[in-house]
């Protein structure tokens, strides 16, 4: 009997597979499903019937990350490596990407994919050059974040989680980015020049006029100022009010001299000692 539910549960497993991943289809997956559509869909480059592996100029990294981990917590480093092949793979996990993850690991593939599948900063479909995530979170909304998100989708001609058809950019949007002071904020993860270029910049306190332009410099291959477009940093709008000038004591200590004075009280015990050891053998 056990062999024969065996039997019946491999290929009952089997057939759930194959439903749910249905057809290698010719067609591209919709780029929306960016947003966090986590059903996987088989096509010509994205299927576990290839191989993949780190770019050469990536595998320094790779061994960098595994080195940090005894052999046996080697999946520890799932994570980061998953981090890596997003940016060598242009953006996006292909199911063979987070197969040699797998391997590299040695674990079972599933235990790749749960990870992948939970956690949003990872891609499970192409995205652009540059993906623009606004943050979606209360703070930024009450600053005006669905106003940057209309400005840069009419600008782009895309919906959000859409790519453009050229590739440049891919809308998307992020919970919390964790610079509230300064909102509202997009996040850009830029995969143009694959893991020895990628960068992750935050660019705050945006207009929308200010969120197209960051776009547009971005498309022209200029480098748009990172962090707040209006302020030198986390400060009130009129300008700061507090550490205006030279802050009043208590100041810190001189730690040269402190150091000097500890070293020379225990020279002088030293001596101390010495002579008492001395006087004693007499």
């Amino acid at each position: 009997r056990r062999p024969m539910l065996r039997r019946l549960v491999n290929s009952v497993g089997a057939a759930a597979v194959r439903q749910a991943r249905g057809p290698v289809n010719p067609a591209p997956v919709a780029s929306r499903s960016v947003g966090g559509l986590m059903v996987h869909r088989d096509t010509p480059d994205n299927n576990d019937s290839l191989n993949w592996d780190f770019p050469e100029a990536a595998m320094p990294t790779v061994h960098k990350i595994l080195e940090r981990y005894p052999p046996n917590y080697k999946r520890s480093a799932m994570i980061p490596l998953l981090d890596v092949a997003q940016q060598a793979n242009q953006g996006y996990l292909s199911v063979q990407a987070m197969n040699r993850v797998a391997e590299m690991l040695e674990v079972a593939p599933i235990r790749v994919y749960e990870v992948a599948t939970f956690y949003s900063m990872f891609n499970r479909t192409k995205v652009g050059k540059y993906h623009v995530m606004v943050c979606g979170t209360t703070p930024c909304m009450l600053r005006g974040s669905r106003d940057i998100e209309k400005a840069l989708s009419d600008y782009m001609g895309v919906k959000k989680f859409e790519s453009t058809p050229d590739g440049v950019f891919t809308l998307g949007e992020m919970e919390c980015m964790g610079c509230c002071v300064n909102a509202p904020m997009i996040a850009v993860a830029d995969y143009s020049n694959g893991v020895e270029g990628y960068s992750y910049n935050y660019y705050e306190d945006l207009t929308p006029a200010d969120a197209v332009a960051v776009v547009k410099a971005l498309k022209a291959g200029q480098t748009p100022r990172v962090g707040s477009q209006h302020r030198d940093k986390a400060e009130p709008m009129g300008g700061q009010t507090t550490l205006t000038g030279e802050p009043r004591g208590p100041y810190c200590r001189d730690l040269a001299k402190v150091k000097a004075d500890l070293e020379a009280a225990a020279a002088a015990a030293a001596a101390e000692a010495a002579k008492a050891a001395a006087e004693a053998k007499k």
